[in-house]
Order: C-alpha cells, then structure tokens, then sequence
C-alpha cells in the first residue's frame, strides 16, 4: 500500500518540476480580486485536524492541513448548521438555513429540499465581480431542473448532487427498484454553466472511494486554467469525505495501518497539500485565499466514528460537537499568520466578507444574517463582529450563544435520537463547562444573562415574522 502511495507522489513530484520548468504566468495581481479556495468538508469534526487536537491522535498526521494555522488564522468557535444541507445553504447565501427555507404561504420547505433560485449565491455574487467559478464535489442544494450548480453561479461543475450515503444502494443486495421516483440510484454529474448537466458513472462504493481524488484533480487543472488566463478565480470544493461509507482511495487503504478514518484523513491532508503546492508553483500565495472548514460536526450515526474534540455531540444536535467545526484561513500578507481566536463566527459571515475583499455586492432586497469579519480577520479588531448565533435542528429553533453563554429550549436524547422540550431552559457558560455536562450550574449566580440571550432570540424571531420568505419553489 505505501509502495501505491509513493507512486502516486513521484507523479505529483514530476508534475511539479514540470510546472518549475515551464512556468504559468501568475494571474494579474490586484487588491480588489483576490483567487479563493474554499475547501469543505463532510461531516468532518472539530477534533479531526493535529491543531485542534487530532491528526496523529486520530491516526494519521495532518501537516499540510496544520499549517494553515502556522501561516493564517485559526478559529476555535466558527459555528455552522447542525446538519448538512442547511449548512451549506447559509455558506452559499450569507442567510440562516432556516431563512432560506421560508415560504410566502405555509410552513418552511424540509430541510434537505435545498435551496430556491430566487437565492443570491457567494458563485454568483463572485461571478458578477469578475470571478471565474467552478464546484468539485457536492453539491446538496437542489437536484432538480433549473436548481444545478450552473444554475447558481458557477461556470463549472464535477460531483455529486446528494449525499453520499446513496453510494451504499448500488451494492446492495436488498435494494428495490421503482419503489419511489426519488429512490433511484445517484450518478457523479458535471456541466458548464449555460448547459444541463450531464450523468455520468454511478456512484457506489468503487467510485465513492476515488471521487475525491477526482475533485482535487479536477480543481488543479481550473486553478491552473485560470492563473493561465490571467482571471481572479473560486474554487469550491466540498469534498464528499468523512461522510460515510467511509472508503479511502485504493492508494490510501490500510497506509496508515490506523483504519479507514485515519486512512481518509491522511489522504485528505495530501490533498489538501497539493491545492497548497499549485498555488505556490503558480506564484499565486500572497494572491490567495485558502479556507478549509467543515458542514458540521462528526457523523450523528452511532458507531460511525468522528472526533468532535473536546465537545458534546455530533450533527443533528445543538451541541457544541455539532456547531463548532475547525475553521482556517491563510492570505499572506493580508492576514497574519499564528493567529487564534475564540470569538464567534458563523458560517453566514462568509458571504459578507468574501464580497467585501472581492469587491462583490451584496443583495439589498433581502435579509443578511451574516456580517462582515474581514476586519477580524485581517487583525485591524481583536473582536469579532457578532456575538451571538441562533441554534436550529430540522425546522425547529433549539436555543442561541451569546458571547461564552448558550441557552437551550430543547434537547436531544444522544442515545435513543428522541427530541423534547425542556421543563424549564438550559444555560451554559461554555468556557467554564464546556462539554454542556452541567446545566444551570454557572446560571444561578447569573441570572442577568436571560436579558441578552432571550433579546438574541426574540430579535430573531421578529425578523422572521417579518420575511415574507421566497417568492415560489422555482423563484
């Protein structure tokens, strides 16, 4: 196995002398319209990566994903959605999922429905300023006609548009066709923008296992595409790793000796590495933006494996094992390097600050949960720009953070699954009891702090009231 592996690298090594030898010109440099990479992952926990606590306590080291850190900002309380597709639709849209999902008339749309074309995506707002814009990986924002990638914004687009657990169907043995029109088995897709997309192999378990290869493959050759054409560019990859079934690329299986996830997570730490070699071979690190982040915390399934680090729970819950994911950002020069932060972020925040270094626009006929950090992150404040988050699981508003403290309404049973409604609200003073072991205890000397947290979830509830939500399904 490690014999596949060094093949593998040499290739690597000899595609980089190449580019050494015949050299790309770099894109044209401007302050304005910065390259971003944006990479993320599935279902990949706080705990995973060596600076939060992982790497070879997990089983595999993560060097090049760690320095990151070394080189950029790392965050300990950037807060996502506690599950997959809401997530996503408050990266792409700079709005809570819960807004997104909001309907003129009736309840708000499931939350795997994804999201409407009446939404203002971070492709198109990016597109709209110049940017050239492809997708490697999942997408899990709609599968239906009109409401692809290409349909959202991007130019570009190679993966797969639901989840990966459909990759256990083809290779099963009790698996029923015609059962439901939805139960069909899910193919990797790609397309350009203007175009429908095209079906390609299915995606069972030999292709769920070589797709993220693919993704970084295909990623490089945009980067090295657009660095030729002189473009400021986004590459969007969310990868399809560590959702399960967890299968390593043939190359990495059993290099670690560690077990699958260990496996996964040195060949995305590899990976990962290769982005980072492209930009400097290209002679584009000072003029990139490089994210690495996560949808949400560990797999909810139990048994399924995943470290949240030092925090309670995985997605699907209000825990801080299902909000709090690693969060790093390098752009030399701009954003300095070694940096950590424990003030909170959201997810939602990146459109906002995305626009604000790229020079896009963002939507004024709408509601904007997220802010702009590019001070933050640029280290001209040492606070962020919001301190508070609201908390929903499904359709359903669990309780908000505010600053170190947390209010929960409902709470989860982590072994049965079983939602319920507390008797009476939990707080958390998150830095004093931060597995949330201990409810109310740091409460009763501090009651004062019912005034802000209840103000965060009554303000938020106001606002809305007051959406009128999205036009219709197809808007």
């Amino acid at each position: 196995m490690f014999e596949n592996v060094r093949i593998a690298r040499i290739c690597v090594l000899l595609s980089t002398v190449i580019l050494l030898a015949f050299p790309i010109p770099a894109a044209a440099k401007s302050e304005d319209k910065p390259n971003i990479v944006l990479v993320l992952m599935d279902n990949f926990g706080y705990g995973e990566p060596g600076v939060y606590g992982g790497g070879v306590l997990r089983g595999a080291a993560t060097p090049r994903i760690d320095s990151l850190a070394d080189e950029g900002f790392r965050l300990t309380n950037y807060n996502v959605e506690a599950e997959c597709t809401p997530s996503r639709a408050a990266l792409m849209t700079g709005r809570y999922g819960i807004r997104t999902r909001l309907q003129e008339d009736g309840p708000p749309r499931e939350i795997w429905y994804g999201i409407t074309r009446y939404e203002v995506t971070l492709a198109e707002m990016l597109s709209d300023s110049g940017y050239a814009t492809a997708i490697f990986g999942k997408w899990h924002l709609g599968d239906t006609e009109g409401r692809y990638p290409m349909d959202q914004g991007f130019d570009e687009w190679y993966g797969i548009p639901r989840s990966s657990d459909r990759a256990y169907w083809p290779d099963s043995t009790i698996f029923e066709e015609g059962t439901h029109p939805s139960a069909v088995f899910t193919h990797v897709m790609s397309g350009k923008r203007g175009q429908k997309p095209e079906q390609g192999e299915v995606y069972g378990r030999a292709k769920r296992a070589k797709i993220d290869r693919e993704i970084t493959d295909r990623a490089i050759d945009f980067i090295v595409r657009k660095a030729k054409a002189k473009q400021p560019f986004f590459a969007y990859l969310p990868y399809t790793q560590t959702h399960n079934p967890l299968d390593p690329h043939p190359d990495y299986k059993g290099v670690t000796g560690n077990g699958p996830f260990a496996d996964v997570l040195a060949q995305t730490d590899d990976y990962v590495g290769e982005l980072l070699d492209t930009i400097e071979e290209l002679g584009l690190r000072e003029d990139t933006i490089f994210i690495f982040t996560s949808d949400n915390g560990r797999e909810g399934v139990p048994g399924s494996g995943g470290f949240t680090g030092p925090w309670r729970g995985s997605m699907m819950s209000p825990y801080e094992g299902s909000l709090r994911v690693p969060f790093l950002i390098r752009w030399p020069g701009k954003i300095p390097a070694k940096r950590v932060s424990n003030e909170i972020v959201h997810a939602v925040d990146l459109f906002p600050t995305l626009a604000s270094w790229a020079g896009g626009v963002v939507p004024k006929d709408r509601i904007i949960d997220g802010v702009d950090q590019s001070d933050f992150l640029m280290a001209k404040s040492e606070k962020s720009a919001r301190e508070s988050i609201v908390i929903y699981v499904d359709n359903t508003l669990f309780g908000v953070k505010w600053r170190n403290w947390k209010l929960l309404l409902k709470g989860i049973d982590e072994d049965s699954r079983l939602l319920g409604t507390l008797g009476y609200p939990i707080y958390y003073n998150l830095l004093v009891d931060p597995k949330e072991e201990h409810p109310g205890r740091n409460y009763v000397t501090d009651t004062w702090v019912d005034f802000p947290l209840y103000q965060v979830l009554e303000d938020f509830q106001a606002s809305l009231e007051k959406d009128p939500g999205t036009p219709d399904p197809d808007s």
